[in-house]
């Protein structure tokens, strides 16, 4: 005899109901389900819990008691903004007010992944606050600092009760990418400070934002080239994407930098952070157009058909159907790609560009700070891991919000 609704067999007469098995809830649930199963994983653990314990100790020791940490907030605004001028460094907080606003505009609105590039940006600039509040910045340029975390909060949650239109907050993001641009470097009777100048995190962030930006675009039409039907632009993407995909980014860093001026005319000159730009942008873009390929290639060549069979054209199929699906199969890849090109803006030091990795050393190179190397670099690490762990998360949100990997 079974049950109609489950067609399980029924327990027989008499037998005893056993209650349901008992889930294990909570920390302790968790570290014996997890690290204290059997005796062979709790000899484990407790082994390689010591070990951490006793280095998190060490560490803990050095940080607060033997540590060097002035050297990192007594050169706090080099390390910030390099060498651009200290009087017209309220551009900088100026520009870093308008992208605050406009991000939390977005958090608002989107949400998801959006929302956890807001959080870290808050929590970024009130971790820049407190540092400049100890150190030669002052407390004027602190209160500037976290006054940006708190609009970029009060705009989040503002936007939340009212969201603005996606086309507004298309063209709040360009209108701030100009607005930075033009308080940056300067023009519209502002002083000009020119990209050589610039330096420290900014550099860092200027190379590594404006890279991506501009390679994406591109990656996805060189892609797209490389599965035309026309034989010369067939020809054109897959001999740029191989070419630039078979020599190291250094060496595109030299190129841009010393054969480049050679080739422009006597009165043309482009800034050393210009090219810099142009090159790993080109770089990027050659690796990002293989990750796309991968994804377009991956497109049910069903869908294609049933699209043409209903009359769409090899546009609109490219925009609606096949774009669509193949960007989003290689999120992962693409931001696996953007962190490990943020990593190499390190390289332009090559090229006589003071970016965050070269301050730390220009700081070194101070008979005042001699032997606080560990200090500059574990300050720089936490930098790049904190701005590579926020890509990756907000990935991590991102793939969730659409699906990715799960339907």
């Amino acid at each position: 005899m079974t049950d109609v609704l489950s067609t399980r067999p029924m327990d027989p007469p008499g037998a005893p109901r056993l209650p349901p098995p008992r889930e294990e809830r909570g920390i302790v649930g968790w570290l014996r389900h997890n690290l204290f199963r059997t005796w062979r994983d709790s000899i484990v653990s407790v082994v390689l819990l010591v070990i951490i314990g006793l280095v998190v100790v060490q560490l803990l020791e050095w940080a607060l008691l033997s540590a060097r940490w002035g050297v990192i907030t007594q050169n706090l605004r080099l390390f910030l903004i390099g060498l651009y001028p200290a009087d017209e460094a309220w551009r900088v907080w100026l520009s870093l007010t308008v992208v605050s606003v406009v991000a939390g505009a977005q958090a608002g609105t989107r949400g998801g992944y959006s929302r956890t590039i807001a959080v870290w940006l808050i929590a970024g600039q009130l971790t820049v606050a407190i540092l400049a509040l100890l150190s030669p910045m002052g407390p004027l340029v602190a209160a500037a600092i976290a006054a940006n975390a708190g609009l970029t909060l009060v705009v989040q949650l503002a936007t939340a009760k009212r969201p603005l239109p996606g086309r507004v907050l298309t063209i709040g993001w360009l209108v701030s990418l100009v607005a930075t641009l033009v308080l940056l470097h300067g023009g519209a009777g502002i002083p000009v400070v020119r990209p050589d100048a610039w330096g420290g995190l900014l550099l860092t962030f200027m190379l590594a934002s404006v890279s991506i930006v501009l390679s994406f675009p591109l990656g996805v039409a060189l892609a797209l080239g490389r599965r035309s039907r026309l034989p010369a632009i067939r020809l054109l993407a897959t001999a740029f994407i191989e070419i630039v995909r078979g020599v190291p980014l250094v060496s595109i860093l030299y190129l841009s930098s010393i054969l480049l001026p050679l080739f422009l005319p006597g009165d043309l000159r482009i800034d050393q952070v210009v090219r810099a730009m142009g090159g790993m942008t080109l770089f990027t873009a050659a690796y990002l157009a293989e990750n796309v390929r991968g994804g377009l290639q991956a497109v049910p060549r069903g869908q294609v058909e049933a699209a043409q069979a209903i009359g769409l054209s090899g546009v609109q199929i490219d925009r609606f159907i096949v774009l669509p699906q193949a960007l989003r199969m290689t999120i992962p890849a693409n931001v696996g790609l953007f962190i490990s090109l943020l990593k190499d803006t390190t390289l332009v030091v090559i090229v006589s560009l003071l970016e965050i990795l070269g301050i730390g050393r220009a700081v070194l190179a101070q008979a005042e700070w001699l032997g606080a190397s560990f200090e500059v670099y574990a300050f720089i690490a936490i930098v790049f891991f904190v701005l590579s762990y926020s890509m990756a998360h907000a990935s991590y949100r991102l793939e969730a919000a659409l699906g990715v990997g799960r339907r």
